[in-house]
């Protein structure tokens, strides 16, 4: 493994290729970053140098509830100071779901590093948010609420943090449930501001105001539907987008 302290944080990476342009792919939801090797590893032998790494609070990287702003602005400026750090200059970013909102988010607050867009499986609509906002957030508050951070550990998602690291059991234990119910509770609010936007993570005005080139995937469930997919495309002026179909 090989790690770097990126905004005092520990984040664990790996970058498939020696030489060629950058790409950075972000995997879905809080998973760790092998559910998006096997792409990285087809795309480095066409010539790119293709980074993935475990965002803070998911695979090897540390845990760490601190920082200001969403919890999906957090993670791309992580991702920014990476490529900073590896000396891309400029990257294709590309994810899907929640690395989906964090590639948007990074080409919004940092559009100097970013030369196109890959959007997978784009998440939109009060059915995901509903879902998602429990999942992530309220799932996580009412375990902190009502059994402290030996609750929160106990978890399915932290308790399989600790089974990659038992140091994070430590770490978690040290965090003052307060602490962490209002970094959890402000993460969630930012998130249920989708309910009003387009698109999760981003405003009509944010998406009409992307210039780069965009690829879209939609996915095909509920979570993340087609017409959210569709609907990105229309926003992102000279977007492209490629449906999956049915049965995939």
């Amino acid at each position: 493994m090989t790690y770097a302290k990126v905004r005092g944080v520990r984040l664990n990476y790996r970058v498939f290729g020696e030489c060629g342009p950058w790409i950075a792919l972000s995997p879905g939801g809080r998973r760790g970053m092998d559910e998006i090797a096997g792409l990285a590893s087809a795309l480095a032998p066409a010539g790119y140098r293709v980074l993935i790494h475990d965002r803070r609070n998911t695979g090897s990287s540390e845990l760490s509830f601190d920082g200001a702003g969403s919890e999906f602005e957090i993670w791309a400026d992580d991702l920014f100071e990476l490529l900073n750090m590896l000396g891309a200059q400029t990257a294709i970013i590309g994810g899907s779901s929640s690395g989906c909102r964090l590639s948007i988010l990074l080409a919004l607050r940092h559009p100097e590093m970013v030369r196109a867009l890959l959007m997978m499986r784009v998440t939109g609509g009060e059915f995901a948010v509903r879902r998602l906002s429990r999942r992530y957030y309220t799932d996580y508050i009412e375990a902190a609420q009502n059994g402290g951070m030996d609750a929160v550990a106990r978890t399915e998602h932290f308790r399989a943090l600790i089974a990659i690291n038992p140091s994070n059991a430590a770490r978690l234990s040290a965090i003052d449930p307060a602490q962490f119910i209002a970094t959890m509770e402000r993460w969630r609010d930012a998130l249920e501001e989708g309910l009003t936007t387009p698109v999760l993570g981003a405003s009509e005005q944010d998406l009409r105001s992307l210039a780069v080139p965009t690829c879209i995937i939609p996915g095909n469930d509920n979570t993340h539907s087609l017409e959210v997919g569709r609907l990105a495309h229309r926003l992102i002026a000279g977007s492209e987008i490629h449906e999956l179909r049915p049965d995939h």
